[in-house]
């Protein structure tokens, strides 16, 4: 007899905070465990993106009652919604744009097939795997709809067939399934997305000296120290370069950022060794992941998953308020619901990237000052040391939440 000891996940995450090899990773995953399900004549009910779970670096499949005996006669029942969670978003993130992949904010359940093979360009048609099971299962349910009898499950089950090589009304086999799965493995591998990004330069784009570099991580590492913990986020990680410092002393690093790009190239920049203990998702500070769902209660909001030991705003509030025109008094107020401590920096209009922001638009931030961040961050959080960064305009901050 064999016992599941499950433990709790530390952070759940959700598909539409992943980036693009996160899910494919995901992918390929559930792939891989329905084969050898098959193998041991199981297979999975579901194939939800939901299912699977980035632990300690890597994703796990946390369903363990998905499994069922599995009938070969008959088409994988979780087929649809594979294509559904999986294949879908991962083809028009790679061949359309990869902001699409936050569709599947919208569309908890996946995307609708017929919207994805539409915004597909039509080039993708002459890719064998995408045509079947996405353009012809599309095409399959729409006439399926229009039978007498309309069932998603009829349709899903005929292109299963097709794609297996199998007519939409003989049976299955065990070798046809393989074939089914051979074939979605091979197309989710085909889909590939190179990070090309605004923000994955910005790194290098700052008004930092070496010597001033130099100093802000230093601060940035004492001020880490101090604050103590096993959570960090870091909102606004970029690629993560001080991301990286917080995984230090065991800590569990959730490294944010609402660039795509940005966090696809800190995903694939990790080493194994660091992906146990660092987490990059997308996430918009300014349009973070909602409560979702059957009475807003199926998918937590990114806050009701916190708060975390220690928050690090660095290089960030300046957007947000300037971009973004969001008051300072509303930034600490996010600040202090997402962490009991926050390491933050303040970048004052004199600093060359506060100016370039400045440049295009009037300035009507007059409370955007060194006394005015003071104030406002006064009323959530207690000061416990501030810091000028040499060579540089910037101050750091290490507070606690009142």
């Amino acid at each position: 007899m064999a016992i599941i000891r499950p433990r709790e996940v530390e952070f759940v995450s959700y598909p539409y905070e992943w980036a693009f090899s996160q899910l494919r990773e995901a992918a390929l995953l559930t792939l891989e465990i329905q084969a050898r399900a098959l193998r041991a004549g199981m297979w999975l009910r579901d194939a939800s993106a939901y299912n699977v779970q980035f632990d300690r670096g890597r994703p796990v499949l946390i369903d363990s009652l998905s499994f069922a005996p599995a009938d070969v006669t008959r088409p994988w029942p979780a087929y649809r919604q594979f294509c559904q969670h999986f294949l879908a978003p991962l083809a028009l993130m790679a061949r359309r744009d990869v902001r699409l992949g936050l569709l599947l904010r919208d569309f908890i359940d996946g995307l609708p097939l017929d919207l994805a093979a539409g915004l597909l360009p039509g080039r993708t048609r002459l890719n064998p795997g995408l045509l079947a099971h996405l353009h012809a299962h599309a095409g399959a349910e729409r006439r399926a709809l229009r039978a007498p009898i309309p069932t998603a499950a009829s349709a899903a089950a005929a292109s299963a067939a097709a794609a297996a090589g199998t007519p939409a009304r003989g049976p299955m086999s065990a070798m046809r399934h393989e074939a089914l799965l051979d074939s979605l493995r091979r197309t989710t591998e085909s889909l590939r997305w190179e990070p090309a990004g605004l923000w994955t330069e910005y790194g290098l784009q700052t008004s930092y000296t070496e010597r001033a570099a130099a100093s802000k991580r230093g601060i940035v590492e004492r001020m880490l120290t101090a604050a103590g913990g096993r959570t960090v986020w870091d909102v606004g990680a970029n690629t993560g370069t001080y991301s990286d410092l917080a995984a230090g002393s065991g800590r569990m690093v959730l490294a944010f950022d609402q660039d795509a790009a940005s966090v696809e190239h800190h995903w694939r920049s990790l080493t194994p060794e660091r992906r146990a203990s660092i987490l990059p998702l997308v996430m918009d500070l300014t349009n973070t992941s909602p409560a979702l769902g059957w009475g807003l209660e199926e998918r937590r909001s990114v806050l009701d998953r916190g708060p975390a030991d220690v928050v690090m705003a660095l290089a960030l509030v300046h957007h947000l308020a300037i971009a973004s025109n969001v008051p300072l008094p509303r930034i600490a107020s996010v600040m202090g619901r997402a962490g009991r401590r926050l390491i933050v920096e303040f970048v004052p209009k004199e600093d060359p990237m506060t100016r370039q922001l400045l440049a295009a638009r009037p300035d009507i931030f007059p409370s955007y000052t060194l006394d005015g961040f003071r104030d406002a961050f006064a009323a959530e959080f207690s000061l416990t040391e501030e810091v000028r960064v040499d060579d540089s305009l910037r101050t750091l901050f290490l507070m606690e939440r009142r």
